[in-house]
């Protein structure tokens, strides 16, 4: 029996958590052993081959993922989190939201100058929260091979965003709308 496609695990929830948005929610595709397979399968496939230090996850769900890819690629895993979650030293690099700011950080000793990384997360949206991610890799002298997301909104320009940093980007699916 051929799988369905990663799209077709993902629930779509409107009106969540405001009037007018579309939220994707990704859980359901986590409960589900063989879609949860095949997006960790899906993910990584254009990274097989290359040089890979370490897989990044963004914090919340790119944890899950970034987790399960680092496993099936024998790597390391580096926890991008909010700030104020990290004990021991860190970096942080601040980003914009619609409304104010927000900021994620890594330890400092995360990775080392000339690591290769691969980023992974659930969702691109404006990018803020990837962008911020690859600056702090880079500060530390790795660098970001690319970024691997489930769903790509790509109306919102993250995508452009990220390529116009010189980082690929790898969606498994895309919606359009918010």
């Amino acid at each position: 029996m051929a799988d369905k496609p990663v799209r077709d695990y993902i629930r779509t929830i409107p009106d969540f958590p405001h009037e007018g948005i579309l939220f994707r929610d990704v859980t359901t595709l986590f409960s589900d052993p063989r879609g949860f397979r095949l997006a960790v399968d899906q993910l990584l496939s254009p990274f097989v081959g290359q040089h890979i230090d370490a897989v990044a996850g963004l914090e919340a769900r790119g944890f899950i993922l970034g987790g399960a890819v680092a496993h099936q690629l024998s790597k390391g895993f580096v926890a991008v989190r909010k700030k104020g979650k990290l004990p021991g030293s860190t970096i942080e690099q601040a980003y914009q939201l619609e409304y104010g700011e927000a900021v994620v950080e890594i330890h400092d000793d995360a990775v080392a100058a000339g690591d290769k990384i691969l980023i992974v997360d659930d969702l691109l949206a404006t990018g803020g929260t990837a962008e911020a991610s690859i600056k702090l890799f880079e500060r530390l002298g790795a660098e970001v091979l690319g970024c691997a997301f489930v769903v790509d909104l790509p109306d919102l320009g993250g995508r452009k965003r990220l390529e116009a940093m010189g980082v690929p980007v790898h969606a498994i699916c895309a919606f359009d709308g918010l």
